[in-house]
């Protein structure tokens, strides 16, 4: 029987070996092909900014993503996204993954960011500015931490990690048995968008008494930054700053409301927009007032520029001038009546003021009242932060709690105070040093709160606030509740030299999918083919096998 088969396999391999060929081969791919790969897990993540301002470019300049996900303990991470969890994240491993020339980096953020020990928070916080400060092409996402997100970390960074201890062979081997997840995201590569208009806001509280009346402005900008635009939610900078100014917007719109406590004083509030890209609202307005309108209350005679930025934290109140106000100015007043209304009513308070020059060869301005320098303008900032230069300015870790709402009411009602000295001339008039205009159920620390639970409720990155957007409408709808003349103000980018240039493609969907490495198609490949060809020499060959097996496994006879 064994003879027959091996003749009729025989004569079917030598007569129609091509029809075989076809015949068997599909049948093994169909029965050891693998499954199609399977979707892991979908999450969002949020790209790194890219925009460029004065012609500068910034950030990453690359949005598509398909490849492997490895950890940064691989050997190899070249055409690799590489995954790194923030409380293990460090400059030299992100530098390390682009010099290696990665596919892609993404950062994976705790979901509740103010859970983070504060050693990492500074940590990040100080890293962000270098991340940005140079372009890049590989494309860097952020997303948010969650239980499947977490359990493909751990798996690719198993992965990663064993492959440093082994063998040349045991590595392959690994390789072509593990698990890789490839990391693919389904947006399209990002673009320049056209006519962006960046919005601002003003409104004013006219005074009584003559025409060519002082005018005090107060200014906040409302955008906020961080190293990704759409986990940019700006607690102290600058949410703090727009709710106090809504705040003395409010006080002092019933103080002018009544006659006796109309004073000689115009007061002019402004909100501006891009503020965090060197502040061009600001530079727009003031363009628009100074150079391109015969009626302005800034052409007129304006006693200074008061700026409120970073204002819900910490003991101390800086007040930051590019020049030092001389004795017997506007501005002189308003420094000695801080520094009174602090003392006499807040003695834990640290009040200084920090003198700095403008640097015009800078690409950045330090502080906002350095666009009204520039002009000739009197202005300073008012902050708790005793340099420009710190972190917590521009950081997607500058979030809800990190703003103290007892605190804010108490520099609210501090600035509240001194304005109020200064626009009715109460030390000159000999008024007491502890008197209190506002008693501390009039500073309202509950609207303070509501205004900053608001503002960081979502992201107000420059390029996600458009002049539709529920951020300009909401804070037009409270300027016009107590000032009058409320308009906006629109900036759009030049367009043969812009200023500036945004991007989309901010936020994406990225899938994970479960595959196989591709050396593992390869060692398939080959299994096959050993199997074939083996397969194939046995069944030529069938009638020798067959005699060797039968010479083997045939019992011995015995000899008598």
């Amino acid at each position: 029987m064994f003879e027959e088969a091996s003749e009729v396999f025989d004569n079917m391999f030598k007569s129609s070996f091509p029809l075989t060929f076809i015949v068997f081969i599909p049948a093994v791919l169909i029965l050891v092909s693998p499954l199609p790969a399977e979707a892991a897990h979908e999450f969002t993540v949020y790209r790194m900014q890219q925009y460029d301002l004065q012609g500068q470019p910034y950030g990453t300049r690359n949005a598509i993503l398909n490849t492997e996900a490895r950890t940064v303990e691989a050997e190899v991470l070249s055409r690799r996204c590489v995954i790194m969890r923030l409380p293990d994240f460090s400059y030299q491993e992100y530098q390390k993954a682009l010099r290696q020339s990665a596919g892609a980096v993404v950062i994976i953020l705790p979901k509740n960011m103010s859970a983070v020990p504060q050693d990492i928070v500074q940590q990040f916080m100080e890293l962000e500015p270098e991340m940005l400060a140079t372009e890049t092409i590989v494309p860097v996402y952020f997303a948010m931490e969650d239980n499947e997100l977490l359990s493909i970390y751990t798996q690719t960074l198993t992965s990663s990690s064993s492959q440093g201890s082994l063998s040349a062979a045991e590595v392959l081997l690994h390789t072509a048995t593990a698990n890789g997840f490839q990391m693919v995201t389904s947006g399209s590569q990002s673009k320049a968008i056209s006519d962006w208009a960046i919005t601002s806001l003003e409104g004013r509280l006219a005074g009584v008494g003559g025409e060519d009346l002082p005018t005090i402005v107060v200014v906040a900008h409302y955008d906020s930054f961080g190293v990704a635009p759409w986990l940019s939610y700006g607690a102290d900078s600058n949410a703090s700053g727009v709710s106090m100014l809504l705040e003395l917007a409010r006080l002092f719109s019933k103080l002018y409301t009544y006659k006796r406590t109309h004073a000689g004083y115009n007061l002019l509030f402004f909100v501006s927009g891009g503020g965090k890209f060197n502040y061009q609202g600001t530079k727009r307005w003031l363009e628009d007032n100074l150079d391109h309108t015969d009626s302005s209350l800034l052409q007129d005679n304006v006693a200074f520029v008061l700026c409120l930025d970073t204002l819900g934290n910490g003991d101390s109140l800086h007040l930051h001038v590019s020049k030092p106000p001389k004795e017997g100015t506007p501005q002189y007043f308003l420094l000695k009546e801080l520094e009174l209304v602090v003392a006499s009513q807040y003695p834990e308070v640290k009040f200084s003021m920090v003198h700095k020059k403008i640097n015009l060869a800078d690409d950045m301005l330090a502080w906002e009242h350095e666009r009204f320098g520039i002009r000739r303008l009197p202005a300073f900032t008012l902050s708790h932060l005793p340099s420009h230069r710190l972190a917590q300015r521009s950081s997607i870790m500058d979030v809800r709690p990190h703003v103290d709402m007892q605190k804010l009411s108490r520099n609210t009602k501090v600035v509240a105070e001194a304005l109020a000295r200064v626009i009715y001339n109460l030390t000159e008039k000999g008024a007491p040093r502890d008197l209190q205009i506002f008693t501390e159920q009039m500073v309202q620390e509950e609207q303070l709160s509501a205004v900053v639970d608001w503002l960081t409720a979502q992201p107000r990155a420059a390029q996600l606030v458009d002049k539709d957007s529920s951020v300009v409408t909401t804070l037009e709808y409270h300027l016009g509740h107590y000032l009058k003349d409320v308009k906006r103000h629109y900036v759009k980018a030049d367009k043969r030299d812009p200023e500036f240039v945004f991007y989309d493609q901010l936020k994406q969907t990225m899938n994970a999918y479960r595959v196989k490495p591709a050396i593992f198609d390869l060692l398939l490949a080959v299994c096959i083919a050993a199997y074939l060809g083996m397969m194939y020499l046995a069944i030529r060959n069938f009638g020798v096998l067959y005699s060797v097996v039968r010479r083997i496994t045939q019992p011995k006879t015995k000899v008598h």
